[in-house]
């Protein structure tokens, strides 16, 4: 499909061979310190999707940018090509994993190079070759000598659908669901392969707070995950209840279960637990199990975790308070897990939520034992137990009904009572689990490990890395099983004959180190080079989706804390500045396949051009939020575009008339003042997109840049234009626009006759200072809503004559004292100076609307300057209405007009 403006096809071909040819985005080896600008690599689908071109136009403009600022950037790109879907994709084709990555790659990479991304392809990764996972094997080894490497028999996630393990962040919501296929996740015990994330726990935990460039949002979620609790630690002696008791202890005498730990967060509410509870699969539960139908068949068919309310089971044991010595029943309750805490609690109905709802339904009884401090509390004083029947008070407070700890506040509560009771001990715990890595999958990293009968598992030495996968063996289970030929090897200690191990590893091992790969992706002695790893990291932009800020991110963290302690790397955090990119939706929804609401990128590119594309998505929303497709914006925007190439290209024709500087005064009233317009307009303009880039806010910054396209188009409408300063506005709008519509900016570069190409051009200078020019745009903008608004009231349709008077000088000196005052009384204040004092009852009567308005008050321009801003855009005012406008000081005008006059607000006399 054709539309009416420029070439866009011709224009992108030309300048994408041209960047080729030039090689212009190539970032040589020996740069020091280069800006490091990054966009999450993808998995290799086969197409882009509006996501893609969303992330990638975002690292594209800001490292253009960067470039054009004198920053040595590198931008580099790879690919995320180990993982399941390509396994399932090659099934189905009945061809291979390989094969159908390299594929999907290639088509990728040329979308890539059609939407005019600036990327170093010299510098281009792919994690499924053995050139690169090689170093995932050899990280595996240092992370084993650092003793950060674990097998072991574990109850894991596992996607009977996928037929893998999954990573307890890859299981979703509260129905527990596959991440990549939405089917249900069973547990199961299997020898897995574990990386010991949680050495780093408190590290991971306590540096979130220096990661200011990140989003707040996703430091939250990562110290959500990480979950560190400061807590207590204690026992409860379990055993049967004599009234429960069926003879299995010996003489009859009730079974003893010894000593249970449990954890709490609140053992200053020890005296208000009621009962106790175990996990499902806590040991003693599955004792009971065994032989106990109820407990059993609670545990098999009733628990239900992730269900609305709290169920539970009595076991007909007692838990023997430390404190009180009182006996409480024993529940096998589905709210408890085994995996935080100690999979055992006391539970304190009338303080925690969840007690309460389950003691509410099986008739267990709720003890105030917490209540709130009173505002006038002395520290002695023991007040008031509150009623806890309805619903729990789960603050810290003041203790009652509990012996000789009622009256001390909580803090001190816990304290006491942990130093005091001897089973207990001050602990720490986590959510955070092992990363567990093992994967039954073929296409993946082979986790480099021979088992032996005599030596165990034994890793592969180095210098028989890689450990190179089969070909592909088209099965059901784990494939690797199934390669026979390359499972036997022998074992590198003692020489015997041994089998290799069959998981493959999670590919986010692959991500957890990629951005340091492309500081030496042809090296071949290391992962990376050290010193040039020390000079370019850590990434100072990195772009991508908010899905990815806990399991990428976390284990990209644990990585680089990893190498820094084992390989030398100087910093310790990856990524300096991060941005999570708000998703393209269309009509409110996210675009997917499955929804068959996705619009192509290809497609256009096809119809409107990259430059298009790429700019309506940058200027329809800030990058983090999320923006609605719009196929008319779309449209719009390449009528934008079409409009600056006219431009340019009339002007540089000679298309345009433009006057000599011999001939500037004289042809148009005010001539100097409306080139004046125009050049401060320019300087605004750059001034004020350098600042908005450099924040990310392109949105904001494009504005800037199609407002001086558009006050361009009036300039030349409504005279004939000073050549220079005509000419720089076109050359200001060029580079403005150059990071986010690339092709079309070089086109029009040329157009201008400037040397090179604006990928390497300097960013335009200006002198404005923006807040000057904040406050000169609303007082043009007010005061043209101004006369609009008196035109409407008064009805007036053929205005003879727009007089604007400016406010006398002492208003000026009345509203700053009124800003810099905290006296309360604000009249007497001004009254204070005489040339105020002066105007009488003016002076009052503004004094007057000054203090009522204190809150809202805000500095201006000064006079002189408010009189010089209206003179330099009464042009505007005056095609806009057909009208002679006339600016005046208040020293010429009439006293009637010059009364109304404010600040910020001119007065306005129309004279019809």
């Amino acid at each position: 499909m054709s539309h009416e403006g420029y070439d866009h096809t011709a224009v992108e071909e030309r300048w994408q061979a041209a960047w080729a040819d030039a090689d212009a985005y190539r970032t040589p080896d020996e740069v020091d310190d280069p800006t490091y600008v990054l966009g999450m690599y993808p998995y290799p689908s086969g197409k882009l999707h509006m996501g893609h071109v969303r992330n990638y136009t975002i690292t594209d403009a800001y490292a253009r940018y960067r470039r054009m600022r004198g920053d040595d950037v590198l931008h580099p790109m790879g690919w995320d090509a180990f993982g399941l879907p390509a396994e399932n994709a090659a099934k189905e084709r009945d061809t291979n994993p390989r094969d159908w990555t390299f594929d999907c790659i290639d088509t990728m990479r040329d979308q890539m190079r059609s939407m005019g991304f600036g990327y170093d392809w010299d510098r281009e990764i792919t994690t499924c070759v053995p050139e690169y996972y090689e170093w995932n094997q050899w990280l595996f080894s240092r992370f084993s000598d650092a003793d950060l490497v674990e097998r072991r028999d574990a109850e894991v996630n596992w996607c009977p659908s996928c037929e893998t393990v999954l990573a307890d962040e890859q299981v979703e919501g509260d129905d527990e669901l596959c991440w990549r296929c939405d089917t249900p996740v069973e547990a199961r015990e299997l020898d897995q392969w574990f990386l010991k994330i949680t050495e780093y726990a408190d590290e991971l935990l306590e540096s979130i707070d220096d990661l200011e460039g990140w989003p707040n949002s996703v430091r939250q979620m990562q110290r959500n995950w990480i979950g560190r609790q400061h807590g207590t630690r204690l026992e409860f002696d379990v055993s049967e209840a004599r009234s429960a008791s069926n003879g299995r202890g010996e003489g009859g005498e009730p079974r003893e279960y010894g000593a249970v730990e449990a954890f709490t967060t609140r053992v200053d509410t020890i005296f208000g637990a009621t009962f106790f509870a175990l996990a499902p699969d806590h040991p003693i539960s599955e004792e009971l199990a065994a032989e106990d139908d109820a407990v059993r068949r609670f545990i098999e068919e009733e628990a239900d975790p992730d269900g609305d309310e709290p169920n539970g089971v009595e076991t007909g044991l007692t838990a023997t308070n430390p404190v009180t010595g009182e006996e409480i029943p024993v529940f096998v309750a589905d709210f408890v897990l085994s995996d935080v805490g100690t999979g055992a609690l006391m539970a304190v109905p009338g303080h925690d939520e969840r007690d309460h709802a389950f003691a509410t339904k099986m008739g267990v009884d709720i003890e105030p034992v917490i209540a709130p401090e009173p505002d006038d509390w002395d520290g002695e004083t023991v007040p008031d137990a509150p009623d806890v029947s309805d619903e729990p008070f789960t603050d810290d407070g003041v203790l009652v009904n509990s012996g000789e700890y009622s009256g001390l506040d909580s803090g001190t509560a816990r304290e006491r009572l942990t130093a005091e009771i001897e089973s207990a001990a001050e602990s720490t715990q986590y959510q955070l689990r092992d990363w567990g890595i093992s994967r039954q999958r073929y296409w993946g990293t082979p986790i480099p490990v021979v088992h032996c009968v005599d030596c165990g598992p034994v890793l592969v030495p180095d210098e028989d890395l890689p450990v190179e996968l089969p070909e592909f063996i088209n099965t059901t289970g784990n494939p690797l099983d199934a390669a026979e030929e390359w499972k036997r090897t022998s074992c590198p200690d003692c020489g015997e004959p041994a089998t290799r191990e069959t998981d493959t590893m999670d590919t986010f091992v692959d991500s957890s180190w990629y951005f340091l790969r492309y500081v030496s992706p042809d090296l071949d002695d290391a992962p990376f080079d050290l010193d040039r790893a020390n000079d370019w990291m850590p990434v100072d932009q990195y772009v991508g989706g908010i899905e990815h800020a806990v399991m990428h991110l976390l284990y990209s963290r644990f990585f680089t804390k990893v190498l820094g302690d084992e390989e030398g790397l100087d910093h310790r955090e990856p990524f300096t500045n991060l941005l999570a990119q708000g998703m393209v939706q269309l009509d409110g929804e996210k675009m997917s396949k499955s929804k068959g609401n996705t619009v192509s990128p290809q497609r256009i590119v096809e119809e409107y051009g990259a430059d298009t594309a790429r700019l309506f998505m940058m200027q329809a929303a800030q990058p983090e939020r999320d923006f609605d497709w719009s196929e008319e914006g779309v449209k719009s925007t390449y009528r934008f575009l079409a409009r600056l190439s006219d431009l340019v290209e009339e002007y540089a024709a000679g298309d345009v008339e433009t006057v000599d500087d011999a001939d500037a005064s004289g042809s148009v009233p005010d001539r100097e003042t409306v080139d004046d317009y125009v050049a401060s307009e320019t300087d605004a303009a750059v001034a004020i997109s350098g600042t908005e880039y450099d924040d990310l806010t392109f949105n904001v910054a494009l504005r800037e840049a199609q407002d001086l396209v558009g006050t361009l188009r009036s300039y030349r409408e409504h005279a004939e234009p000073h050549p220079a300063v005509y000419e720089r506005g076109l050359d200001a709008a060029v580079r403005l626009l150059a990071p986010v519509a690339p092709h079309l900016a070089e086109e029009l570069w040329e157009t201008l006759d400037r040397e090179g190409l604006v990928v390497d051009a300097d960013w335009p200078t200006a002198t404005a200072d923006r807040e000057t020019v904040e406050r000169r745009r609303r007082l043009v903008a007010n005061t043209r809503e101004d006369v609009r608004d008196i035109v409407d009231v008064a009805g007036i349709e053929d205005p003879e004559r727009i007089d604007v008077v400016v406010a006398p000088d002492w208003k000026y000196d009345a509203l700053e004292i009124a800003i810099d005052s905290d006296a309360d009384n604000l009249i007497s204040e001004l009254m204070q100076e005489s040339h105020i004092r002066e105007q009488g009852d003016a002076a009052a009567g503004y004094g007057q609307d000054l203090q009522a308005n204190r809150e809202a008050l805000r500095e201006t321009l000064g006079g002189e300057d408010e009189y010089d801003a209206l003179r330099a855009a009464a042009w505007l005012i005056e095609r806009e209405f057909d009208a002679p406008v006339r600016v005046a000081r208040a020293d010429d005008a009439d006293e009637s007009v010059v009364r109304k006059a404010e600040p910020g607000r001119p007065a306005i006399d129309i004279v019809e």
